[in-house]
């Protein structure tokens, strides 16, 4: 059985995702509520858990909500309510023709807070989720209390050289059983005889190597509480880059997750849990 993180031994570990290989993440809780927004010519998938203080969850690249299936029900038991939205294009949520962009899913973001009544939120973004929470905050501040930005980069800087592993093989594998299961479109085909998985990634990936271009200009006039984190290990950011982060947005903190990846939350959930909730104690 699934351990759910209310009750999961803190010693659980996957570094090697070989859990995840063979039994998936944990299923997500009964939701409150959940449904669709319309939103810039897309419906976007949203779920809410629990009652408390508003924390919006933000996937990363080619993934889904169903990713923070052992971060929903720690932060519904320490009293917030968790809101997962699965971005555009991916999960349960539908695109349109244009290209993939931050701010675009910036917009999806809030278009769900909107429907939900949540005029403010924290948000703890993985990856491209973190990009979409930094971008929210920097063009609409009073929507965000504070991003717990883990694993990303803000330029091309950022990232290091592409290394084969199998612990990105699992996830990767992971991602297209999920989409298949998920998706409106996975049964469609794209341009060029691609599936609509491969479709998507490569459409993420045009995103991915330019955007959202922050300088230090514009991360100097990001005015909310940041956390810049990343694993020890991380297989796509460079260490120096989210120390940069960290130091040029005003007020922001550096944290290293130790002996863990890009993949911490699925791989040590009891410390990445620990850590997103320090982060969310300090806001307040």
């Amino acid at each position: 059985m699934t351990p759910t993180i209310a009750t999961v031994d803190p010693t659980f570990r996957d570094d090697d995702l070989a859990y995840l290989e063979a039994h998936g993440t944990p299923s997500l809780p009964t939701p409150l509520a959940s449904g669709y927004v319309d939103n810039e010519h897309a419906r976007i998938w949203y779920a809410t858990f629990g009652d408390g203080p508003p924390v919006v969850l933000l996937h990363g690249g080619l993934g889904n909500s169903n990713n923070w299936g052992y971060q929903v029900p720690a932060l519904v038991e320490a009293g917030y309510t968790a809101i997962v939205i699965d971005s555009r294009g991916q999960g349960r949520s539908t695109r349109d023709d244009r290209p993939y962009s931050y701010p675009l899913m910036a917009s999806d973001t809030r278009a769900v807070m909107d429907a939900l009544g949540v005029a403010r939120a924290a948000f703890v973004g993985w990856s491209d989720g973190a990009d979409i929470a930094l971008v929210l905050s920097h063009d609409t501040p009073d929507r965000s209390a504070g991003v717990f930005f883990f694993a990303c980069n803000v330029d091309a800087t950022g990232t290091r050289p592409f290394q084969p592993s199998a612990v990105i093989d699992r996830i990767y594998e992971h991602h297209v059983a999920e989409h298949e299961a998920l998706s409106p479109n996975a049964k469609g085909a794209a341009a060029g005889g691609l599936s609509d998985f491969e479709a998507m990634r490569d459409d993420l990936g045009v995103m991915q190597a330019d955007q959202p271009g922050y300088g230090p200009e514009q991360l100097g006039q990001v005015t909310v509480p940041v956390w810049s984190v990343l694993g020890e290990h991380d297989e796509f950011i460079e260490r120096g880059h989210a120390e940069y982060i960290a130091r040029t947005i005003p007020g922001a903190r550096f944290v290293l997750l130790p002996e863990v990846s890009h993949f911490a939350p699925l791989q040590r959930p009891a410390t990445f849990n620990r850590t997103v909730l320090r982060f969310l104690a300090e806001l307040g």
